[in-house]
């Protein structure tokens, strides 16, 4: 039997009628949120007009609902222009509507346990890189140009400090912070070692044994993005990671 056979699918749009997912299935043990609509367009005012709304909505027919569990991904973008190693606990400071967006739905589920209790593990995202990811990002935009063989990649100057997971790492921290419901509240779902973007690109291109020339600074640095800034993942350590 394979995992398929064990899943059940449920398609509706929350957003629209969150009530319909109630309708269609027993209450969840636990409720993994990882939706967003609009991304990569972290200046998008809609993040703000539209997606805000429809978050605290959705969340807080859920609470009523009487989930226990709740699981949602956070973003580093949260912090804002903060610089170097950046805490759990760490004041937030966005800078972006897509940052305040996800800040504020965190701090208003944070109200709701007052009233109503529930286990909320906030997964705050830093940078993930593999299968499935935008065709907009640097990796799947290296991946195209050497498709094409084309003879140069341009790119920023690359000495910008990040913090990167592979997607299947990323996965294996939500399902092990699932399964520890005690280890609760802000989670920076991350690696908490600095990697330079120049060296992320550097070593995509080794282990596929790409070659081409890359053309640093051709781009600038984001002005939403700290020049560097990487996660301290200290309730994923007590897990093991």
């Amino acid at each position: 039997m394979s995992w398929s056979d064990k899943v059940k699918f449920v398609s509706c749009d929350l957003y629209i009628d969150p009530e319909s997912l109630a309708a269609r299935m027993d209450r969840p043990d636990v409720f993994v949120h990882l939706a967003w609509p609009g991304l990569p367009d972290y200046r998008g005012l809609f993040n703000l007009t539209h997606n805000l709304g429809a978050e605290i909505a959705l969340f807080q027919r859920l609470v009523e609902w009487g989930l226990p569990h709740l699981v949602v991904a956070g973003t580093c973008l949260e912090y804002g222009l903060q610089f170097g190693p950046l805490a759990e606990d760490a004041e937030t400071r966005p800078t972006t509507p897509y940052g305040l967006a996800k800040d504020t739905v965190r701090k208003t589920l944070q109200l709701m346990q007052k009233t109503q209790p529930f286990t909320l593990q906030w997964m705050r995202l830093f940078y993930m890189y593999g299968p499935g990811q935008s065709e907009r990002s640097l990796l799947s935009q290296l991946d195209k140009a050497l498709a094409e063989k084309r003879p140069s990649f341009d790119m920023s100057p690359g000495d910008q400090l990040r913090d990167y997971l592979p997607i299947e790492e990323v996965a294996e921290r939500f399902a092990r912070v699932i399964m520890r419901p005690d280890v609760s509240g802000v989670i920076n779902c991350c690696s908490g070692r600095p990697t330079s973007v120049f060296d992320l690109v550097d070593r995509h291109l080794r282990a596929n044994s790409g070659s081409i020339r890359l053309n640093r600074g051709v781009y600038g640095y984001p002005d939403y993005e700290a020049l560097a800034f990487w996660g301290i993942p200290d309730k994923l350590r007590t897990l093991g990671f």
